[in-house]
């Protein structure tokens, strides 16, 4: 019976350290807010036509928002006036995009991308 509890205990101290290091890997990967405005304006200017703010590049811009707990709100300007808000899920870099016009008071879901996919690989 002592060596059972004995057997019993190591398993529960052994699964419970197994359980703190994959708790402690994932804070380590959580995403940062340089991390989550680079991958943002690296799809921007991928996916967006930016030829037309060359002359003036005022009218097209990438911005911080709004932050929570759990994710990071980034604003792309077009030079349409259109907005898109890209919410990053900090711990999985999840990116939920929201397509808005402000002057027809439109706002619409335009899908998911993974941040992770328009970031630098790093060493």
């Amino acid at each position: 019976m002592k060596c059972f509890r004995l057997l019993f205990v190591f398993v529960v101290l052994f699964l419970c350290s197994c359980q703190n290091s994959k708790t402690s890997s994932t804070q380590s990967s959580t995403i940062t807010a340089e991390m989550a405005y680079e991958g943002i304006s690296n799809y921007c200017h991928s996916e967006y036509d930016w030829s037309i703010a060359e002359d003036n590049p005022s009218i097209m811009n990438i911005e911080m928002g709004e932050e929570t707990e759990s994710e990071y709100q980034i604003v792309f300007r077009s030079y349409t006036g259109a907005l898109v808000y890209f919410y990053v899920d900090k711990a999985s870099g999840s990116t939920r995009l929201v397509d808005y016009v402000p002057t027809l008071n439109i706002e619409s879901e335009a899908g998911t991308i993974n941040l992770f996919d328009y970031l630098e690989e790093r060493d």
